[in-house]
């Protein structure tokens, strides 16, 4: 088990003043709100050239300029990205240029009412993980520069659903919004497992990580009184603490940068230290094993890819 030395109270600009990414180039998803804005801060600081990748690329755009003013890194840009729009991820992966050092997928959706993409894809399996396996795969050669890390921001929902292989998408059985989150967290996680398997001759690593509870807009399609009902029903109220969005992104600052990663994939981290398996009674915390068994990560890889390549049969 890997401790780092950090912990629930951690920020990431406490990480960052340690880390040295100087030289280095970061792409992070979603990085105009919430933790991702603190990830792409603390990154900043910490000496990368940073990229936003953004659905709303107005806002991806004035986040780079006040925070390429605040931390005096000029290197600071955005890029448009929807990753529930496959033609979206292969235009960003097209339009990168040269190596990349580091990619947070950090962009996400969260319980969302049962939407279908244009392909018919459940939104958020295809949002947090398809759009993320595409836009990996799609910058796979720019990844292969030394060290390349990628973190996937996961979530403790994983411990509500597996990766339901017989009906991904919903077509027969009853939607239910919570257990589609937690489908797709625990995808973020086995992507990781596999990615570890076939990449570790490319010196490319993944892991993955829950950044905490903290209040952002990812909450934007629950009412106050859904999510209350929902961390009731999870069992975790009475020992549920709320994090800052710059605690938040502290654990995805850990996963991105401390040399004790080096190697290393497939692991999953929680309050900055790798989670222990879970355990009855420990109330959303840890990591469930079908979220790190080999042969689930082998098979999603293969759904991914067959739907991916679905697309160009189409």
């Amino acid at each position: 088990m890997i401790n780092t030395g950090y912990g629930f109270e951690t920020t990431a600009l406490e990480v960052a003043r340690v880390a040295d990414l100087a030289g280095r180039r970061a792409v992070v998803t979603g990085g105009a709100s919430g933790i991702g804005v603190e990830t792409v801060r603390a990154l900043a600081v910490a000496g990368a050239e940073v990229t936003i990748a953004a659905r709303d690329i107005d806002a991806g755009q004035r986040v780079a300029t006040s925070l390429a003013r605040s931390t005096g890194n000029k290197h600071i840009s955005a890029a448009r990205l929807d990753l529930s729009d496959q033609e979206s991820v292969k235009a960003f992966a097209r339009n990168w240029d040269g190596p990349l050092h580091l990619l947070v997928n950090n962009a996400g959706v969260m319980a969302t009412p049962l939407t279908r993409t244009p392909r018919g894809w459940e939104l958020q399996f295809a949002t947090n993980h398809l759009g993320h396996f595409a836009l990996t795969l799609g910058l796979f050669n720019s990844l292969r520069a030394e060290g390349a890390r990628v973190v996937n921001v996961s979530s403790s929902a994983h411990l509500m659903s597996e990766v339901v292989f017989d009906d991904i998408h919903y077509d027969h059985r009853e939607y239910d919004r919570w257990q589609a989150y937690g489908q797709s967290k625990t995808a973020n996680i086995l992507f990781g497992v596999e990615a570890g398997a076939r990449w570790a001759s490319e010196g490319i690593t993944m892991n993955a990580l829950m950044p905490g509870s903290i209040a952002t807009n990812l909450q934007r399609h629950l009412t106050q009184e859904e999510l209350q009902d929902r961390i009731r029903q999870s069992g975790a109220a009475a020992t549920r603490r709320v994090k800052t969005p710059e605690q938040g992104a502290a654990t995805t600052l850990v996963v991105a940068t401390t040399p004790l990663l080096n190697g290393i994939s497939g692991r999953y981290f929680e309050d900055c230290a790798e989670a222990a398996p879970v355990e009855g009674g420990s109330h959303m915390r840890g990591v469930a094993p079908y979220a790190q068994d080999p042969e689930a990560a082998a098979q999603l890889w293969k759904v991914s890819e067959e739907t991916l390549w679905s697309l160009k049969a189409a």
